[in-house]
């Protein structure tokens, strides 16, 4: 087996980490933030995963935690970075946590023995820079794109079996020693050059957004025509060539990955001399799809100016605590520019979100949450919030008013219970 290193102990470092870990490998995993660090060697995972506690405690042994990079490559041969790449605002990915460590390798030597596999999503062209950067220091050292695929709240079984690996190699010997870790998950490997598989990562989550814009366009002309979307959807779902998955309407699509990868792409096709109108028009669609909500809201409340607001669910899907992009973020902004009292609740992003919204009530429940409250949205479908007892809730409502962002609850049963009940595109 082989000595691994990781570089960013965040969602994809850390599970990347701990699942080689569980597949023989020796992992180290270094971060820069010392509070991390401190809790994962003791035990404590920073992140909301299901199934990570556990892995980690199960395969302990071969797991350790630094701040030093002296001792990650010292205990390395082969190293992931997985280092954020956030978007700047020109929608330009941030490469200056990549560019950084760059500098760190450079400062502290290494030598061709290691291989860098980069993990982060970067725009075409970065393994260019990287390994040019290095060359001119006078270090050769190897490099491979390994794009990620990991979906928060499934990650562990996403890495553990995966649908394709893709590798962007400049030297043969490189991919060869890189898809040699992986070769015990028997999943297919597109090996391809460093450009190709970083375009791989930009176009994939790029298709799956615009996948979510078009059905919640459709959703919406479903309203003016009194289609109903669920259906549609599920008869263009059964055609082959298009699938059931992704086309589900909501509140438009949030998260780590998809707002800011499909305006990096954007961007890169811009700065290339390229004009992307349809992904002008996916991220249009998904930042109006907020607005819809507001929307409906007024339709049952009039102006919202003092009226109570509960939003359930905060992180931007079930199963994680990321808030990072999500619809609760604009959406509890726009309530309160329109003058609305916001209450809000999530089973496991209370902390996340203390960091991240102001002027919002947080409440200790969802009951709580809806306590008086004129209206609700649902806005992440956690289970908690299906399976609550939602008549005896509406009687602790000033209004029987529920806006569901994601076509989650049984709209039949909410109208029986009481509730002006409306959800997206439906009937």
């Amino acid at each position: 087996m082989s000595r691994i290193g990781v570089v960013g102990a965040g969602y994809v470092g850390l599970v990347t980490g701990v699942c080689l870990a569980t597949m023989g490998h020796e992992v180290t995993i270094r971060d820069i933030d010392p509070r991390k660090i401190a809790a994962l060697a003791d035990g404590s995972v920073p992140i909301h995963e299901p199934g990570l506690e556990e892995l980690i405690a199960e395969h302990r042994e071969r797991l350790t935690f630094t701040l030093s990079l002296e001792r990650l490559l010292e205990r390395s041969g082969i190293i992931f970075v997985a280092v954020d790449t956030p978007p700047t605002y020109s929608g330009d990915a941030d490469l200056s946590r990549v560019m950084g460590f760059v500098d760190e390798l450079a400062a502290t030597g290494v030598d061709p023995r290691h291989l860098l596999a980069m993990k982060s999503t970067v725009p075409v062209g970065t393994g260019e820079r990287v390994r040019s950067e290095l060359a001119a220091r006078g270090l050769g050292v190897g490099y491979c794109s390994n794009p990620e695929f990991l979906k928060e709240g499934v990650a562990i079984a996403d890495f553990l079996r995966p649908d394709r690996v893709v590798i962007g190699e400049f030297d043969p010997a490189d991919g060869d020693r890189l898809a040699a870790v992986y070769e015990p998950l028997g999943a297919p490997v597109v090996r391809t050059s460093v450009p190709t598989a970083e375009m791989i990562k930009y176009a994939s989550n790029a298709f799956l957004a615009t996948k979510i814009s078009f059905i919640n366009e459709i959703a919406n002309v479903c309203e003016e025509v009194g289609a109903d979307v669920a259906t549609v959807a599920q008869g263009m779902g059964l055609d082959q060539r298009i699938g059931t998955s992704f086309l589900r309407p909501g509140i438009g699509f949030g998260g780590s990955c998809f707002p800011k990868d499909v305006s990096a792409l954007k961007q890169l096709a811009g700065n290339s001399g390229y004009h992307f109108q349809l992904l002008t028009a996916v991220i249009e669609v998904n930042e109006l799809q907020k607005r819809r909500v507001v929307g409906k809201l007024k339709k049952h409340l009039g102006e919202l100016d003092g009226k109570r607001v509960a939003l359930l669910g905060l992180a931007f899907k079930p199963g994680t605590d990321d808030m990072r992009e999500a619809s609760s973020l604009v959406l509890a902004a726009r309530l309160i520019a329109e003058g609305a009292i916001v209450t809000a609740h999530d089973p496991v992003a209370m902390d996340a979100a203390r960091e991240r919204l102001r002027g919002v009530e947080l409440a200790g429940s969802a009951g709580e949450a809806l306590e008086g409250a004129d209206a609700a949205v649902l806005v992440t479908e956690w289970p908690e919030y299906l399976a609550l007892d939602w008549a005896a809730a509406g009687a602790t409502m000033a209004r029987p008013v529920v806006i569901d962002g994601r076509n989650a609850l049984d709209g039949a049963a909410m109208r029986a219970a009481g509730f002006d009940y409306e959800a997206i595109g439906r009937t």
